[in-house]
């Protein structure tokens, strides 16, 4: 994860990154990505969301390739579109998918700190000082290793409360639709 942050680092670096080369050559200037408050917690996200994408997308292929040819054919017998037959078989069988990527992703987002360390260490002004940076922080930095753990548990809870939220959420979609 520390090579991924350092790589984007070299995107994201202002005058020569690979970002503004390329917006140079439809005569953007320089940007500091990382160094703007509006948008360096846009780039940790685009960082994220690529690293994490090609992961996800593996189980919906897994989950995809389990739903049976048969379907399709019964509802091009029935007259039914790509959208409806989307909408209304593939969409609801990719649901226990859709809820373990989506836990996943929440357990994942609340737990960046190494892309936050590397490329930004909480900066500028806090815009990027997500939770488990700040008890990083807390923990290590400033040695308050009580407040540090305190916060710990908060975390924990509060990542316990979304994932019984969501699979309740989706649970009830699933069974009663």
């Amino acid at each position: 994860m520390i090579a991924v942050a350092n790589i984007w680092l070299f995107f994201y670096t202002p005058g020569y990154g690979l970002i503004d080369q390329i917006l140079g050559l439809f005569g953007a200037g320089a940007h500091n990505w990382l160094g703007s408050q509006s948008t360096a917690l846009g780039c940790l996200m685009v960082v994220t969301i690529w690293k994490e994408a090609g992961f996800f997308m593996i189980f919906y292929l897994a989950a995809l390739q389990q739903i049976p040819p048969v379907l399709a054919e019964a509802a091009a017998i029935e007259g039914a579109g790509r959208w409806y037959f989307f909408r209304r078989i593939i969409f609801p069988l990719l649901m226990p998918t859709t809820l373990f990527v989506l836990v996943n992703a929440v357990i994942n987002a609340f737990r960046l700190v190494d892309h936050v360390v590397v490329m930004t260490r909480g900066g500028p002004d806090n815009a990027t000082a997500l939770l488990l940076f700040y008890i990083y922080e807390i923990a290590f930095r400033f040695w308050d290793t009580a407040y540090g753990a305190t916060l710990t548990v908060v975390l924990l809870l509060i990542l316990a409360a979304l994932a019984l939220g969501q699979f309740f959420y989706f649970d009830k979609r699933v069974h009663y639709r």
